[in-house]
């Protein structure tokens, strides 16, 4: 008996891709046509309806998305975002120490290039060249009790026995040197002994040093002529020594403050404060010959830089 079939049998190729073909061009075709009148219509296409529709759906839907996976998706910038600002106030932190470190330096600078232009007007005012140095060590580990070192030594053309001063006066003489240091015996040491001149009358005497720093510091001064007695506020400069060596003519060294007689042994004996504050010494000069050769500049006696 035979059988008809109406269809391919199950299994077979012929015709079974036809109806997936036809769905797919009625799309596509749909897709062109829907596109088209987009375009076209502008603002009043009629696929706006539907676009707004479906905004209105999946925009929420959208949004709570975003905000779930927000977290995971800003950890690498999180990361790199810490390692900039850690890298920033690093930055900051070391301009801010600078800041800090010239603002707490500005007075000391300020002072010690004072002190260095009143060393030119010190050298005019003793007609004496003058090496400039500054005072890096003080204490008593050295030899003399009162003794400071400075930083300029016999290649700044510095030897023993030279005066030194400040923009106020004499602050020593120089005892030893090495090539880039020298040390300075301070007018002030028990040990020291200056010829001094009391600035009114002219009368002789010898300064010796109580040992003292600082404001306290005192001199005390034995006069030459024992029935001389100097009057309160005198000025007493000094004597000066052949060759200028140790101590240059006319330095000034302090005041008289007090004076004291002795009856038994018929003198006097009158008490100096130095000009010089031994506990603040800073910038000093040393006085050397005019035309020193020098590994730093050296004020004239006219007040030129040589």
């Amino acid at each position: 008996m035979a059988v008809f079939s109406t269809g391919p049998r199950s299994g077979e190729r012929y015709g079974s891709r036809g109806p997936r073909r036809s769905v797919l061009v009625a799309l596509l075709l749909a897709c062109a046509t829907l596109i088209t009148l987009d375009y076209h219509g502008g603002t009043d296409s009629p696929v706006e309806p539907a676009r707004r529709a479906m905004g209105e759906v999946f925009g929420p839907v959208e949004s709570a998305a975003a905000a779930a996976v927000r977290p995971v998706t800003a950890v690498p910038d999180w990361f790199r975002s810490r390692s900039d600002m850690r890298h920033e106030i690093a930055t900051l932190t070391a301009e801010n120490s600078d800041l800090r470190q010239q603002v707490n330096t500005s007075g000391v600078d300020r002072n010690r290039l004072a002190e260095y232009d009143d060393l030119t007007s010190a050298a005019k005012t003793l007609g004496q060249a003058l090496v400039p140095a500054r005072v890096i060590g003080i204490g008593a580990s050295q030899t003399f009790s009162r003794t400071v070192t400075i930083d300029a030594g016999s290649k700044a053309g510095i030897a023993p026995d030279q005066t030194v001063v400040n923009a106020d006066g004499l602050v020593g003489r120089v005892l030893r040197v090495t090539s880039t240091t020298a040390t300075v015996l301070l007018v002030i040491d028990a040990e020291s002994v200056v010829g001094g001149r009391i600035g009114d009358s002219m009368q002789l005497g010898f300064l010796h040093g109580r040992g003292d720093l600082g404001r306290s510091g005192r001199l005390d001064l034995e006069l030459v002529d024992d029935s001389v007695v100097p009057s309160k506020g005198e000025v007493v400069v000094t004597w000066g020594s052949q060759g200028g060596a140790p101590y240059v003519t006319g330095v000034p060294v302090g005041r008289v403050t007090q004076v004291f007689s002795s009856l038994r042994q018929t003198s006097q004996r009158a008490v100096i404060q130095p000009f010089v504050d031994f506990g603040a010494l800073d910038v000093v000069g040393v006085v050397v010959p005019s035309g020193t050769r020098s590994d730093r500049a050296v004020v004239e006696a006219d007040g030129r830089l040589q």
